[in-house]
C-alpha cells in the first residue's frame, strides 16, 4: 500500500529524531565512561601517593617472600580498607602480597602491561579483566625503590563495576529523557506532518477538480509559507484556465451553431482523406443513413467521383477547386462544390463546402422552357393568322363559302393570343408583387355553389357528374372572391378536360386549424409521379398535344399557385395514373385584423 504524505513525513521525523538520539546516547556514554575512568585513575593515583608517603619497611620488601611478611600484609590490608585492591609485585613478576587473593596461588605478573610500564617508566595503568578474581578492574601501578635491593611495584586496582553501575544509571536516565523527547517531538512532528499532509491533500483534490472542469478557487491558508504561495498560484492558474476554456467553449459553440444551422454542407478532411468534421447539412445533402464518424475514410461516405477528385486535387497542392455534383435520380438536386486547402500548425487537409444550386438550375430550366414555350405558343396562332390572312388576300376573300370559315379561324387564334397575353400579364404582376387583392369575409358554401354552377354546363356536355361534400358549419374564409374563384374554376376546368365521359368530379371542403382546405377530385387520367413536382410551372404540360387541343395556355396552374400563395395558402396535388387526381388548396379563416392589413397592400 502506497504511503501518503502524512506517514512519509511522520516516518522521516521519527527516523531523523532516532538518528540524532542514538549518536547522542552513544557519544555521551563514551564520554561519561572516559570521565569516570579518568576519575578512577586519579583516585588510584591519589591513593598511591598516600601509600608511598607511608611505604612498608624495606626489610619487609627485601625479603620478597610471598605472604610471609606480616608487616607487609598489614600494610596492604590497611590500604585495602578504602575499597581498593592492593598488590605488591617483585621485579621478577612474583606477587609478594595481595589484598584479595593468596599470593602463592597467583601467577607471575611480569607480563601485565601496567607492571611493565611501572618498572620502565615509574608508573603505569590499564583497564582489563583480572585473571585472579575474574572482574574488570582499573589498574594503577607505581615503582617503589627498595634500599639495598631491587625495586618492587605497588599496584592499586579499582573495580570497573562501580563505573558500569553509574553508567547504567546514567543510561536509564538518558533513555527516559530520550523517550520523553521522542514522544514530545514525535507528537509535534505528527501534528506538523498531518497539517502539511492535509494541506497537500487539499491542493491535490483542488488540482483534480480543475482537471475535471471545476474551477472554483481553494481557500488559501494564511501561513505565509510555500504551500500558501502554491495555493494562490493554483487559484490564479485555475481562473485563467476557466476564462480560456469559457472563451474556447463559446467560440466552439458559436462555430458549431453556425455550422449546424447552415443549409450548406461543410466537411473537413485531413491529408489522409479521413473525415474530421461534418455538419448536419453535409449529411442531409449526401442522404447519409448514419451520421459519419470522425476518422472515417471519405471514400466510404462519398459516392460522387467529382467530389472525391476535387478533394484529391487540393490535397495534392491545388489551393482551391470548384466543381458541381448531382444527387438523386427521380428528384435531382444540384450542388456547387468548393474544396479549399486548410493548414493548421503542422496539420494539413481540405475543407469542403456544398452549396445547393437546385433552384438556380431549376430557374434556368424554367427560363429556357418559358422562352421556348412562349415562342411556340405564339408561333402557332400567329402562323395560322398569317396563313389564313395571306390566303384571303390571295383571292379567298371573294370565296363566300370559305372566307367566313377563314375569318372565324383567325378570330379564334387571335382570342387565344389575347388569353395568352392576359395570362402572361397577370403572371408578370404577380411576380412583381403588384397583384391587388380585396380580402373580404367569404362564406364557403355560397362561394362553392357559384363555382359549381358555372362548371355544370361543360361537365354535362361531357357526361360528367359533379358532387359537392362540405363539412358542416364551415367557418368563413378571408379571400378575394374573384381571384379565388379563378383558382377553383381553373381546377374544375382541368378536372373536366382530363376526365373521360361518364366520370365523376367531387368538390369538398373541411376546416383545419386556422384554415379551410378545398379538395377537387376526379376520376381522370391521372398525373405521373415524375411530373407532379413540375405541373405548377409555367407552360408545363403533362400531355402537351391534348392541352393545346382543348385550348389551354399552360399557365392556369401557375396562376392558381400564385393566387393561393397570395392568400397565404398552399396548393398541392396527389395523383396516380389511371386512378384520377386530387388537387388541394388552403385559405385562411377570416380574421378582421389580418384582413384589413392585407387589403392595405
Amino acid at each position: 500500500m502506497r504511503l501518503n504524505l502524512f506517514w512519509k513525513l511522520g516516518f522521516a521525523f521519527f527516523a531523523l529524531l532516532i538518528a540524532v538520539l542514538l549518536p547522542v546516547e552513544f557519544y555521551a556514554e563514551r564520554a561519561l565512561r572516559r570521565g569516570y575512568e579518568r576519575a578512577g585513575f586519579e583516585e588510584l593515583a591519589a591513593i598511591a601517593r598516600v601509600a608511598l608517603a607511608h611505604p612498608p619497611q624495606p626489610a619487609d620488601l627485601i625479603s620478597q617472600v610471598p605472604a610471609k611478611s606480616a608487616p607487609l600484609l598489614d600494610w596492604v590490608a590497611q590500604l585495602a580498607a578504602s575499597g581498593i585492591r592492593v598488590t605488591v609485585i617483585a621485579s621478577d613478576g612474583r606477587v609478594l602480597a595481595d589484598s584479595q587473593a593468596d599470593p602463592s596461588t597467583m601467577e607471575n605478573h611480569a607480563g601485565r602491561p601496567e607492571i611493565q610500564d611501572a618498572f620502565a617508566k615509574g608508573n603505569g595503568q590499564s583497564i582489563r579483566r583480572s585473571a585472579t578474581i575474574n572482574r574488570d578492574l582499573l589498574y594503577y601501578a607505581v615503582r617503589q625503590p627498595v634500599p639495598g635491593g631491587t625495586p618492587v611495584v605497588l599496584r592499586f586496582a579499582l573495580p570497573l563495576q562501580t563505573v558500569d553501575e553509574v553508567l547504567w544509571e546514567f543510561r536509564k536516565r538518558l533513555w527516559l529523557a530520550s523517550l520523553v523527547v521522542l514522544l514530545v517531538t514525535g507528537a509535534a512532528a505528527l501534528l506538523i506532518s498531518r497539517s502539511l499532509s492535509d494541506r497537500v491533500d487539499r491542493l491535490t483534490a483542488f488540482s483534480r477538480r480543475v482537471a475535471e472542469g471545476d474551477f472554483r478557487p481553494i481557500d488559501a491558508d494564511r501561513s505565509g509559507d510555500a504551500l500558501e504561495a502554491l495555493a494562490v498560484s493554483l487559484n490564479e492558474t485555475a481562473a485563467r484556465l476557466d476564462r480560456t476554456i469559457r472563451t474556447l467553449t463559446e467560440e466552439r459553440n458559436l462555430s458549431s451553431a453556425i455550422l449546424g444551422s447552415m443549409v450548406e454542407g461543410v466537411a473537413v478532411v485531413n491529408a489522409s482523406e479521413r473525415l474530421l468534421f461534418a455538419n448536419p447539412g453535409f449529411e442531409e445533402i449526401l442522404d447519409l443513413d448514419v451520421p459519419p464518424q470522425s476518422g472515417s475514410a471519405l471514400v466510404e461516405i462519398v459516392r460522387q467521383t467529382e467530389l472525391l477528385e476535387a478533394v484529391r486535387q487540393v490535397l495534392k497542392g491545388e489551393p482551391r477547386v470548384e466543381t458541381e455534383i448531382v444527387t438523386g435520380t427521380l428528384r435531382q438536386r444540384f450542388f456547387a462544390v468548393t474544396v479549399a486547402a486548410v493548414t493548421a500548425a503542422e496539420t494539413s487537409g481540405a475543407v469542403i463546402v456544398l452549396h445547393d444550386i437546385t433552384e438556380l438550375r431549376k430557374l434556368e430550366r424554367v427560363r429556357r422552357d418559358f422562352v421556348a414555350n412562349v415562342s411556340h405558343e405564339l408561333k402557332t396562332p400567329l402562323t395560322a393568322i398569317q396563313g389564313f390572312a395571306e390566303t384571303l388576300l390571295a383571292g379567298a376573300i371573294d370565296d363566300p363559302k370559305n372566307r367566313v370559315r377563314f375569318l372565324e379561324i383567325i378570330l379564334d387564334h387571335s382570342r387565344r393570343l389575347a388569353r395568352l397575353t392576359d395570362d402572361l400579364l397577370r403572371l408578370s404582376k404577380m411576380d412583381a408583387d403588384r397583384l391587388d387583392l380585396e380580402i373580404q369575409r367569404l362564406g364557403v358554401a355560397h362561394f362553392v355553389e357559384s363555382c359549381v354552377e358555372t362548371a355544370q354546363r361543360p361537365a354535362a356536355e361531357k357526361d360528367l357528374r359533379i358532387s359537392v361534400n362540405l363539412q358542416e358549419r364551415l367557418p368563413d374564409i378571408a379571400a378575394d372572391r374573384r381571384r379565388l374563384a379563378e383558382v377553383l374554376q381553373n381546377l374544375l376546368d382541368n378536372a373536366i378536360q382530363y376526365t373521360s365521359p361518364g366520370g365523376q368530379i367531387m368538390l369538398s371542403a373541411s376546416a383545419d386549424p386556422g384554415e379551410v382546405k378545398f379538395t377537387v377530385s376526379d376520376t381522370g387520367i391521372g398525373i405521373p409521379q415524375a411530373d407532379q413536382p413540375r405541373i405548377f410551372e409555367r407552360f408545363y404540360r403533362v400531355d402537351a398535344a391534348r392541352s393545346r387541343e382543348v385550348g389551354g395556355t399552360g399557365l392556369g396552374l401557375a396562376i392558381a399557385k400564385h393566387l393561393v400563395e397570395a392568400h397565404s395558402g398552399r396548393i398541392w396535388v396527389e395523383s396516380e395514373v389511371g386512378q384520377g387526381s386530387q388537387f388541394y388548396f388552403t385559405v385562411p379563416i377570416f380574421d378582421s385584423e389580418r384582413s384589413s392589413s392585407r387589403n392595405g397592400r
